[in-house]
């Protein structure tokens, strides 16, 4: 009964390093067709490297074998495939001493001169996926034609093709080819859902009770109790009264003065300049005839009666002195 126990026991702990011990298997280069003679490296990226994770395969002849069985060379948890043929064809995964197994990668190797460049693991839905039609030739950009489960997606003028924000409706065979060279091989397209993200769990919040408009009457100890657990200490609550808030004394707003109507203003402009004007002209025509009336009043008092003698016109002879009695003396006026 005692091994019994100690058996189960054992049994539990391999189970529970299965579940915990968890590798993954990548390639490089990250693709899942390859031509013959490429080279191909194969890792086990493991979280114990004491889980002792070696690269196992199975070839469509049926061959399940480990790393330096026959192919590839093993380097720690690593296994690089120097030249491939199209027998290592298979099936490639990690496993570890206790036969724990991480997911499993589809490689096809083919003899052709057409491959499909696309991703040898799952692809996460809502990503974007790039496929490619490459020859043998070092970036070739060849016109191709693209088919999922053997019916036409479209032709793409150099060679790519991209599946935006992938669902699983997207999941199967993919294939290509080019004209003039051939096609490639089938590869599938496996998408994996996008994880959930959860919240994380919160605590529920402590109780508490709660006082509304509290007033001085309210003061007191105050204290709390939890069934099971005890209760809590004394504490005193006191409220102080509410300051008044007084309002700053408003300056008095300043008269303002309002403008007359600009539309008012221009009529009352111009009467007001037309009666400067009258008083200007009157002004002027009052000037000038109190100065005719002077000039014509100076002109009158400079005309005074005046004699005007006329010399004589025949020359008298100059009389005797015994002819005085007899001189006439004549005055012309």
């Amino acid at each position: 009964m005692e091994g019994t126990s100690v058996l189960r026991l054992l049994a539990l702990i391999s189970l529970l390093s299965c579940s915990t011990n968890q590798a993954g298997l990548t390639v490089s280069p990250s693709r899942s067709q390859f031509f013959e003679g490429e080279s191909v490296s194969l890792s086990c990226e493991e979280d114990d490297s004491s889980a002792g994770w070696t690269v196992r395969r199975n070839t469509t002849r049926g061959n399940r074998t480990q790393c330096g069985d026959g192919w590839g060379k093993p380097a720690g948890s690593n296994c690089n495939i120097s030249y491939v043929l199209e027998k290592d064809t298979g099936v490639y995964w990690c496993e570890s001493r206790e036969g724990a197994s991480s997911s499993s990668v589809q490689l096809t190797v083919t003899g052709g001169s057409v491959i499909l460049q696309s991703p040898v693991l799952p692809v996460m839905e809502g990503d974007d996926v790039i496929l490619s039609c490459r020859t043998k030739t070092p970036h070739s950009s060849l016109p191709a034609a693209f088919y999922k489960d053997g019916s036409l997606i479209r032709t793409e003028p150099a060679g790519h093709m991209t599946l935006h924000q992938v669902t699983s409706s997207d999941e199967g065979l993919y294939q290509c080819s080019i004209s003039g060279h051939g096609e490639s091989p089938s590869s599938r397209i496996s998408v994996s859902e996008k994880p959930s993200t959860l919240a994380p769990p919160t605590s529920p919040p402590p109780p508490s009770a709660s006082f509304q408009r509290v007033t001085s009457s309210d003061e007191g100890l105050y204290q709390c109790s939890i069934s099971g657990h005890g209760e809590s200490p004394s504490n005193r609550i006191s409220f102080s009264e509410k300051p008044t808030t007084r309002a700053p004394p408003t300056a008095e707003t300043p008269p303002t003065y309002v403008a007359p109507p600009s539309g008012s203003s221009s009529p009352l402009l111009v009467i007001t300049l037309v009666c400067h004007l009258v008083v200007l002209l009157l002004f002027f025509i009052s000037t000038f005839l109190l100065g005719s009336s002077y000039r014509s009043r100076a002109a009158g008092s400079d005309l005074s009666p005046f004699v005007k003698m006329t010399p004589p016109t025949q020359a008298e002879p100059v009389p005797d002195d015994d002819d005085d009695d007899e001189i006439t003396t004549k005055h012309h006026f």
